[in-house]
């Protein structure tokens, strides 16, 4: 089997989402001055972290629209009736926090660097494609991908195999011949494998090590080990560099 593009996710695989959003939170909600509420600042971050859980589920199902999923996540967070310019108004003024948290992973550049003579390249996200086009390029790496695809204009969500074979078709190659690379052993792993692509799933620091039964073909801990089971001869720098 010889694999020709590799499409990726992006947030917790290309972009430490996690990281900027805990951050983006912790100084919005400072400011906010909403931090008083809660017994400490873990606490308020593991309420948001749930809230966004929970809406973002309801988008991926169809339930609700992107933007309505951000207005539902402010409403249930703060226990309040706003109005949607209310709750647009600030996720923005979260957005603005978030933003200067941002960053790609350490070993995320030097993959793409490895593969680029040898491999193909798109982006496949259960996001909106507004969100993502302007994540990339504001990382610098937006010119590394064919396409980006988003399923809030797909109108089909990860895990679906129609997302992944949307994918395949917008880079006009068979599943067989296109591997996928996600963060999250179901969504990204089962998902990408059941739609007939080579799954790679990236466990970073081995947080979902104890999950069993993922159908994932591989299973990394840093993109380091990629080009080894994508197929180039393409080597990295020192090992030493990833952490």
């Amino acid at each position: 089997m010889s694999i020709r593009a590799v499409v990726w996710d992006v947030d917790d695989t290309l972009f430490d989402y996690t990281t900027a959003d805990r951050e983006g939170m912790r100084a919005h909600l400072a400011v906010e001055g909403l931090l008083s509420g809660y017994a400490t600042p873990e606490q308020a971050l593991a309420r948001w972290r749930e809230v966004t859980d929970e809406q973002w589920a309801r988008f991926a199902a169809g339930e609700i629209s992107f933007e309505g999923q951000r207005r539902d996540r402010v409403r249930v967070f703060l226990g309040e009736v706003m109005s949607d310019d209310e709750a647009d108004a600030w996720f923005r003024r979260y957005i603005g926090h978030y933003e200067a948290a941002w960053s790609l992973f350490p070993d995320v550049v030097p993959a793409l660097d490895a593969l680029a003579a040898s491999h193909r390249h798109a982006v496949l996200s259960n996001s909106s494609l507004t969100v993502q086009e302007h994540k990339l390029r504001a990382l610098g790496v937006r010119d590394r991908f064919e396409v980006v695809l988003c399923a809030a204009e797909l109108g089909v969500s990860k895990p679906e195999a129609g997302a992944f074979l949307a994918a395949c078709e917008a880079l006009e190659l068979p599943p067989h011949e296109v591997a996928y690379v996600g963060d999250h052993p179901e969504i990204d792993g089962r998902g990408a494998a059941e739609a007939g692509l080579l799954s790679v799933w990236i466990d970073r620091g081995g947080v979902y090590a104890g999950v069993a039964g993922t159908a994932a073909r591989h299973r990394i801990v840093t993109l380091a080990e990629l080009p080894a089971i994508v197929g180039t001869d393409s080597r990295f720098g020192a090992p030493s560099t990833f952490r």
